[in-house]
């Protein structure tokens, strides 16, 4: 299935482990890490476990493939001529969304219990909502990145895809230190919730809402300063960071055609369009924490519409708006997850996202877990 690159089994220590499937950016000792490119096929195998490999290991998990993805992380369709395209579990027709395509695929098919993926500019929030999971960008530094390409980034974090929060909570648990599985899941009845007004097709809108209210959580409408121009800001680093990351590939000849030329592309992003980028950093980080002096989280639609076919895709249909309300919150750090949600009139789950204080990743999940509950009452 082209949800997986490789089918293992490391770790484990009982019949009943849990099992995950990883990313091809995050190292697994004796596998090589392609970032599912071409380019890279040839790499040297990894000589150690990445560090959240490790803990997984530690902790009883068992490791039963390695994920496909967007080549090198860099693209928000999933589509990848060479590895495969991951099929979407809730409409085969669809984009499964990058770049963790193979991460959200493999967990909405029931091939593991979670997955873990990496979100620079949205790459688990999207195919999480793209396909009908739920997906967790945790705090920036929260999670470790040793061992996962690449290795240097301001925004990119390592995070759990599940189809449940309890499977979230736990996944976190064990890759992340000091995550306290007590917050994670307790009741947050006392939650504030801010829905933030933004563009995005109304149905989505609405059941956002809803999901809300059917919760019983303390709401407030507001708008959020700065989202456009963060998620512009956002794109500028992304495209200078993996410029530096993986520019020198372009020289290969053996990257698909739409990576080469967003690589090239982003190759031209000069010191002033970065140096512009921190100054809206600084000021959208700000204008966030502002937000959530008074409230415990921020609400609202993960994509702002349902992911677009295959066939549009590939026919030069433009995606980039799609992350569009999920880029700002790596540009920001703040912990942010996607939990899908029923819109009516359409067999489709969409994706609310919840965006909480630097730091509060339990709380994000809390809220989560109350929402998940009403949602199946």
């Amino acid at each position: 299935m082209s949800a997986l690159l490789q089918q293992l089994s490391i770790g484990g220590n009982c019949p009943a482990s849990p099992t995950i499937v990883i990313k091809d950016s995050i190292d697994i000792a004796g596998y090589r890490t392609t970032g599912a490119s071409r380019s890279l096929a040839d790499v040297a195998p990894a000589q150690h476990h990445a560090e959240v490999v490790e803990r997984l290991i530690d902790h009883g998990w068992t490791i039963v493939g390695k994920a496909n993805m967007h080549e090198l992380a860099f693209g928000m369709t999933g589509i990848n001529e060479h590895t495969g395209t991951p099929t979407n579990p809730q409409d085969a027709s669809r984009i499964p969304g990058g770049s963790s395509s193979g991460s959200a695929a493999a967990v909405g098919a029931g091939l593991a219990d979670a997955a873990l993926g990496t979100d620079t500019g949205g790459s688990i929030r999207g195919p999480a909502a793209c396909c009908g999971v739920i997906g967790l960008k945790p705090t920036f530094g929260r999670v470790s990145r040793v061992g996962v390409a690449p290795a240097a980034s301001t925004l990119d974090c390592v995070g759990p895809f599940a189809r449940d929060m309890r499977t979230i909570a736990l996944t976190m648990s064990a890759i992340s230190e000091m995550f306290d599985l007590r917050v994670a899941e307790g009741g947050a009845t006392a939650a504030h919730v801010g829905i933030v007004r933004v563009e995005a097709r109304s149905e989505i809108s609405a059941a956002v809402e809803a999901a809300v209210r059917k919760a019983e959580l303390a709401m407030a409408s507001l708008e959020l300063p700065g989202l456009a121009d963060a998620f512009s800001a956002g794109l500028a680093i992304i495209n200078r960071e993996t410029s530096r990351a993986f520019g020198q590939l372009v020289k290969t000849g053996n990257l698909q055609p739409d990576l080469e030329a967003r690589l090239r592309a982003a190759a031209n992003t000069s010191d002033e369009d970065v140096a512009r980028a921190e100054q809206v950093r600084r000021r959208f980080k700000q204008n966030v924490d502002d937000a959530l002096q008074n409230l415990d989280v921020l609400v609202m639609p993960t994509l702002p519409d349902f992911p677009i076919t295959l066939e549009q895709a590939r026919n030069g249909t433009s995606v980039i708006a799609m992350s569009s309300l999920i880029r700002p919150f790596n540009l920001s750090g703040h912990p942010a997850l996607s939990l899908p949600v029923f819109v009516p009139g359409t067999a489709l789950k969409a994706g609310l996202q919840i965006v909480g204080r630097h730091g509060a990743d339990e709380l994000v999940c809390a809220v989560a877990s109350r929402i998940e509950a009403a949602l199946a009452a």
